[in-house]
């Protein structure tokens, strides 16, 4: 008998354990039919309908609760009426209206008719409805020195520009000047055409000038149309500073640089323009929607619009 148990431990050291006790330790099950492994059977509904097979099969309701290792009063509880159909519904629509919001954004969209719903529900409804946004691959930069960027505390203060680039149907460039006011995070214009060079960003400011006012501060990257002599001379007889970041360090111009890439994520990778128009139409649209309509953490949940509103009715300190 020694001898046989000795055979018997032979090929399983210490913390090591049979096949069959490995296999029950890892969640795992071995189908005879198949001779494959297959998950174990988890939540409630599964058990309950792995009992209803079993019963089909023939075995007695009590013997089926044996084997599934499921208490009878767990197999005959009713579940309670569901109550989250109206809020299911409006998540499913906001997912299908905005595709590239996640669950923070629909948590804010929802806050913001004035619902008071807990964000764990909404993000169990969510994942529920298998909503989740597959997140795209940013290209690698270099880490550069870090150093933080200020937010004025009024609007028209600082402004900062940039250009964002795609193209219509037909192959052609489409050119968009982004302009955003730092202390509001609204998108002052996006001026879209198939160039832009100094003479235009002129015009644009100057347009801006009769219905908004412009800033005291502008800041952009080296461009040629941001630097070049007509923007310098522009710039001098308005009063203006133009700040410049360094060459090859965008995260010094980080408010119009996060901007761009939800311009480009959630309107310029979601259409296709077949000509210019098109695109202006389409991509004014959703500046409007942006500054009036959609909710940023940053801000409290409030709106680039509501934000800059309270920021005029507020005196500050």
């Amino acid at each position: 008998h020694e001898r046989a148990g000795c055979q018997a431990s032979e090929g399983f050291g210490s913390g090591e354990y049979p096949p069959e006790e490995t296999a029950g330790r890892t969640g795992l099950r071995e189908r005879p039919d198949q001779g494959r492994l297959t998950k174990k059977v988890v939540t409630a509904p599964a058990r309950r309908m792995l009992v209803r097979h079993l019963a089909e099969k023939g075995l007695s309701e009590r013997r089926a609760l044996a084997v599934v290792d499921m208490s009878a009063s767990a197999y005959r509880y009713q579940p309670r009426p569901d109550r989250n159909d109206a809020l299911r519904e409006q998540i499913l629509a906001l997912a299908h209206r905005h595709k590239r919001y996640g669950v923070g954004m629909i948590y804010l969209k929802i806050r913001q008719t004035g619902a008071m719903v807990n964000y764990k529900r909404i993000e169990r409804l969510y994942q529920d409805a298998q909503l989740q946004v597959r997140r795209r691959k940013r290209k690698k930069v270099a880490l550069g020195e870090r150093q933080p960027l200020l937010r004025p505390t009024a609007a028209n203060q600082v402004w900062s520009m940039d250009f964002v680039f795609d193209r219509t149907a037909d192959g052609r460039v489409l050119k968009c000047l982004t302009m955003v006011d730092d202390a509001t995070h609204e998108a002052v214009a996006i001026e879209v055409d198939r160039a832009i060079s100094g003479h235009g960003v002129v015009r644009v400011l100057e347009r801006l000038a009769l219905s908004r006012g412009l800033p005291r501060v502008i800041r952009t990257d080296n461009g040629k149309e941001f630097c070049g002599k007509t923007m310098l001379e522009w710039a001098f007889m308005r009063g203006i500073a133009l700040r410049l970041i360094e060459p090859g360090k965008p995260n010094q111009n980080a408010y119009i640089e996060s901007f761009n890439g939800r311009l480009r994520d959630e309107c310029l990778n979601e259409h296709w323009f077949p000509n210019l128009l098109h695109a202006r139409a389409i991509i004014e649209t959703w500046r409007r929607e942006y500054n009036e309509e959609r909710p940023k953490k940053v801000l409290g949940g409030m709106t680039p619009a509501a934000y800059a509103k309270q920021l005029t009715e507020v005196p500050l300190n």
